[in-house]
């Protein structure tokens, strides 16, 4: 892609330098003569900056030559471009010195993206686009909010007004809500739950104005300022792993890198931490999950998660588990991970739909997922 890149402004650069003649017999400005060294740019820097330089009028023909790989590549550099200087600009555009020299720099950011696809793409590609760019993960502003961290997300609404506050609080969700009010100055949020107390519903115009005021000013932000922890993805891919290529992945990684593979276990969601539901949430998960499967999956559990099912059953029920396990004889490893892996995911899809809680990792009791 970098090359094309290149070679798409290598050609535009051909391209304009013969497009006009020097007008009224001025001749044209030669180039400096000891250009000053610059960092060297990539060929998606060089065709960002380029587009950039362009704007709407002048680029709308240029994006439209452009694949759905092309564009998503220069859109995200060009939103992480941050300010280019004058110099620099002056540089790589030549005989546009003259036009960019009023204004002396461009900025690349989020919105100047999106505006600029906005102009040539359908809405869909361009959210789709966008959508890589801006993060945290969510198919709307308000999930969205909900995955940003609540210090974060507090840390924000704090120099907000009150009732805009409350307005963002009434539509993610209610526990993220509680732990975003928790850590609020207290005068604020106090006047934020008498907000809450009062509010009726909410026009859509005003919705939409807080949605496009969070968008421009936190999002866009957030998403050049945070980056996701690698150690949770791979803790992510862990919980997919049976349990022999999880074992000998961790082995080999405790002998590497010991400090990553304790991050990584206490960031990985396993079957034996099933047994920090609360009772209620025990309960649930055990109604929904198909009884087979859950005698198989016991039949591989440790004792203390064995004893923490049968305990939240029935006197009778517990017992017939009990029998079942004892006189099932032998399993296939391989069945067993697959029941277990069932159970943690049945656990991870009635935490989405927030009917139950789960602890989440290894010795992080305190720390809740929802």
């Amino acid at each position: 892609m970098a090359n094309a890149a290149t070679a798409f402004v290598d050609s535009l650069f051909s391209l304009k330098s013969k497009a006009k003649p020097a007008a009224d017999g001025i001749a044209p400005k030669a180039p400096p003569a000891a250009p000053v060294k610059q960092k060297a740019l990539t060929g998606l820097e060089r065709a960002s900056i380029l587009l950039l330089a362009l704007g709407e009028k002048y680029g709308t023909g240029i994006w439209k030559l452009l694949d759905d790989e092309e564009i998503r590549m220069v859109s995200l550099t060009m939103s992480s471009l941050g300010t280019i200087e004058a110099e620099q600009v002056e540089k790589l555009l030549m005989d546009f010195v003259g036009q960019l020299s009023t204004t002396g720099a461009l900025m690349g950011d989020s919105i100047a993206t999106e505006r600029l696809l906005s102009e040539f793409l359908p809405n869909d590609r361009v959210n789709l686009i966008m959508e890589e760019i801006r993060g945290p993960a969510g198919r709307n502003m308000w999930e969205k909010l909900s995955n940003v961290q609540e210090e974060v997300l507090a840390s924000y609404l704090k120099n907000e007004y009150p009732q805009t506050v409350a307005v963002v609080l009434s539509k993610i969700r209610p526990e993220h809500a509680a732990r975003v009010l928790s850590i609020l100055p207290e005068e604020l949020a106090l006047d934020v739950v008498n907000r809450l107390l009062r509010m009726e519903s909410v026009q859509k115009e005003v919705l939409e104005r807080v949605e496009q005021t969070l968008r421009t000013e936190f999002m866009s932000n957030l998403s050049q300022t945070s980056r996701r922890d690698p150690h949770e993805a791979i803790a992510e891919v862990f919980n997919f792993f049976d349990r022999q290529t999880e074992t000998r992945f961790m082995t080999a990684l405790e002998e590497n890198n010991r400090e990553s593979a304790e991050r990584i276990k206490t960031l990985m969601f396993t079957f034996d931490d099933l047994v920090k539901l609360e009772p209620g949430a025990a309960q649930t998960l055990l109604r929904q999950v198909d009884k087979d499967k859950l005698a198989i999956a016991l039949k591989g559990a440790t004792e203390i998660v064995r004893n923490f099912f049968i305990s939240n059953m029935s006197q009778r029920g517990g017992k017939m588990m009990a029998d079942d396990i004892a006189t099932m004889g032998p399993v296939r490893m391989r069945d067993i991970d697959e029941a277990q892996s069932l159970m943690v995911n049945l656990a991870k899809d009635l935490a989405a739909k927030g009917e139950i809680v789960i602890a989440k990792g290894r010795g992080a009791e305190d720390e809740l997922i929802y």
